[in-house]
This record gives C-alpha cells, sequence and structure tokens, in this order.
C-alpha cells in the first residue's frame, strides 16, 4: 500500500501520495487539497494495479510521434509495398502534423472527433511538403480519412498494450465517415470485350485486355506473370508474383496467401499467349514493354492520352479502368453458370463472403431459380392443397 502524507505550501497544506507501479517503482502525485481526495486517488490506483488497467502517468507521456517510427517500420515489414505507401504518406501527410507530438495519454475523443471532422471538410493541417497530392483546403474522401484514422489508431494500440493508456479514443472515433460509391459498376459484354481487344494497338495489348476480362487478374497480377507461370497443356495461369507501382517505381511482390492460385483461361486465349511466350526464356514477362521491363498501367483519367483510352473510344465504350474489367471477368463467368466458390477462386478472393458481397447484384437471377424450384413438382401441389382445405373450413 501506499502513503498519505501532508506538506507546507505558501497557499497551505497539500497532500502527497506516494506508491509503487506494477514494475516495483517508487512515484508520487502532489497538490491534492484535502487528504479525502488524496486517499481516493490512492484506493483508485491499488484498484486499478488489482484489476490490471494502471497507467502510469510518467509512460502517459510519450508522444505519438515517438512511438510512430517503431510501428510503421513494423507496417513495412508485415505489409506489401502498394499497401505500406499509403499508410506512411496517411502518416506523414495527415496524422504527423496533427499528432506527432501530443503525448498519447493527452489525446481526447473529441479531438480526435474533431480531427476527423476538418478532414472530411478539408480544413484539418496538412502537410504543406505534400501539397502535391492535392488542395489543401479540398474536403478528404471516406476512403482517406479512414485510413488517417486507422493509422492513429494503429499507433495508440501500442500504446494500450504497453499499459501507457487506458482507452484507444481512435477506436470507433464519433463522426468516422462511411465508404460508399453512387458510381454504377461497369460490365462489358462478351461482343464489347471484343470490340474493346480489336481496337488496342498491338497484339500484346488485345491479349492483355482479354486475360484481364475473362480471367479476372489484377493489373499487377497480369504484368507480373513470367512464361513459366503460363501452363498451355492444363491451360493455366499461376499466380505466383505481383509488379506494382509505388510512387513512380514498379516494385515486385507476392500475392497474399489466398491470392496465389491458378486461374484458367479460354482456349481461344491458347493461341495468343503462345505467341507472347515464344523464343522468351522461362523468367521473362510475359507482358512486357519494348525494354522487356514491366509493364506501366495505362492511365484512364480524363484529359489523358493511353493506348487504354484510345483503344476505348475506338471502340466507342464509355470510360472505364483496368480494373473494371476485372469486374466484367467476374459477370462473365456468373452469367456462364459458374457458382460463388469457383468466381471466388477465379479472383483470389479470400472467401465466398467478400465475393458475394462485392458482386452480390450478379447472383440476382439465383434468387430467382430459387423460387422457381420451390415452386416445382409435389411442393406446389402440397401448399395448394392447403389453400383448398382453408376455402372449405371457410378461410379460418
Amino acid at each position: 500500500m501506499g502513503t498519505v502524507t501532508p506538506y507546507a505550501t505558501s497557499a497551505g497544506r497539500r497532500w502527497r501520495v506516494r506508491y509503487r507501479t506494477p514494475e516495483h517503482r517508487q512515484t508520487d502525485k502532489r497538490g491534492f487539497k484535502t487528504k479525502r481526495d488524496a486517499e481516493l486517488y490512492l484506493a483508485n490506483v491499488e484498484v486499478a494495479k488489482a484489476v490490471g488497467s494502471f497507467v502510469d502517468p510518467q509512460a502517459a507521456r510519450i508522444t505519438v510521434g515517438e512511438l510512430a517510427p517503431s510501428w510503421l517500420a513494423n507496417k513495412r515489414q508485415a505489409m506489401k509495398p502498394s499497401s505500406f505507401h499509403s499508410i506512411e504518406t496517411a502518416w506523414r501527410v495527415y496524422v504527423e502534423p496533427r499528432w506527432a507530438t501530443a503525448a498519447v495519454g493527452a489525446i481526447r475523443p473529441s479531438a480526435v472527433a474533431q480531427w476527423v471532422r476538418e478532414l472530411g471538410q478539408g480544413t484539418a493541417v496538412s502537410n504543406p511538403r505534400a501539397a502535391w497530392t492535392a488542395d489543401a483546403s479540398r474536403p478528404r474522401s471516406a476512403t482517406v480519412v479512414l485510413r488517417a484514422l486507422g493509422v492513429l489508431a494503429g499507433i495508440l494500440d501500442v500504446a494500450l498494450k504497453d499499459g501507457r493508456i487506458a482507452k484507444n479514443v481512435a477506436r470507433g472515433a464519433d463522426g468516422s465517415p462511411r465508404k460508399h460509391s453512387n458510381k454504377a459498376r461497369r460490365y462489358l459484354s462478351h461482343e464489347e470485350v471484343i470490340r474493346f481487344a480489336e481496337a488496342a494497338d498491338t497484339d500484346m495489348q488485345a491479349t492483355l485486355l482479354m486475360v484481364l476480362a475473362y480471367c479476372g487478374l489484377r493489373w499487377a497480377e497480369a504484368t507480373g506473370l513470367r512464361v513459366r507461370d503460363v501452363s498451355m497443356r492444363r491451360r493455366r495461369l499461376e499466380i505466383n508474383h505481383t509488379a506494382t507501382e509505388v510512387d513512380g517505381n514498379v516494385v515486385e511482390g507476392v500475392p497474399k496467401s489466398w491470392e496465389r492460385r491458378s486461374v484458367p483461361f479460354p482456349d481461344f486465349l491458347s493461341e495468343p499467349l503462345a505467341r507472347l511466350c515464344a523464343g522468351k526464356g522461362p523468367d521473362a514477362l510475359v507482358f512486357a514493354d519494348r525494354y522487356g521491363g514491366f509493364l506501366r498501367r495505362p492511365s484512364a483519367s480524363n484529359n489523358k492520352r493511353s493506348w487504354f483510352l484510345t483503344a476505348l473510344a475506338e471502340a466507342e465504350l464509355e470510360r472505364l479502368t483496368p480494373h473494371d474489367l476485372r469486374h466484367t471477368a467476374a459477370s462473365l463467368a456468373v452469367s456462364s453458370g459458374a457458382n460463388v466458390k469457383a468466381v471466388q477462386r477465379m479472383l483470389g478472393h479470400k472467401s465466398a463472403a467478400m465475393t458475394l458481397d462485392t458482386y452480390a447484384d450478379l447472383f440476382d437471377d439465383d434468387l430467382d431459380e430459387v423460387a422457381m424450384r420451390l415452386n416445382e413438382g409435389g411442393h406446389q401441389k402440397s401448399v395448394g392443397k392447403v389453400w383448398a382445405r382453408r376455402a372449405e373450413s371457410g378461410g379460418r
């Protein structure tokens, strides 16, 4: 147990509480005006020590900026370069300017809620060195706000685990925005995919568009394909590598465990894929630039120029992105009769539930089929008897 002792000050008698932390380090807190206040504080300390919720005031003085480097280093080791780049940018542009000098024990829920609101309104303090990101006064999207909030929450998780704070005030912060999109997902038909591929400048570009639209590969997966990853006998593409553009540089990596997969390709792609692989070594890229290096993602933005946008215009198709072709692959697979597990494996989703959540609209016809099957056979006749009996009994 600790002790409560008085001491004299120019303003009168005050009370000091001496106690030991769970690490057996002696410390004290001074300035209590009454003995009762001091005793209540000591009682709360002893209860917190007993239930494991004690927070050392000294430990809570560490700042977010002091904890951030270690947290970022762990994230760098655990995440793919493209994912870490987004996290590091959120820290540098949004979190560091506001919270780097804040003591973890002094951060209040209301302050976090205000920061989240300011980010959404475009009035939050941001790093002036990151003016390239956008106009500082522009409101940030829900994705950007939630990513920045997630970085702060992740750093405070470290403080929580170390016993520096009793609660992570960034988790479940008031005013956190919800992601939503009013943009309708674009699915191409077989005829539109063919028209798009025919409008491409080169055979390689045409084949790449067809692979994206019929196999559902991500751009980084398609451009990371090596010759050894293409099995002509089995008509399979082995997804073992990715080529992701990060901050202007293409970084080769590996997919997540559930994204490693064997993706079938239709027979009509066998010949064009074979031509792209002909004369190349097993480690050569299937889709490469003129120097044999990684193919850069073409721009799909308005007021930009790229072979992708040129082909879209010549095919008289609405603007879409390379990733939209992945949605087309899902649509074409479902319309051909593939079930949700097959679509999940083709796309490399972690679970069938994720596939259903993403493409629920594609499975609407399945609901109609369920109703039709329930109405078939003896079920229709048996249920009909219920209404006949009720009619005979006067509807009771």
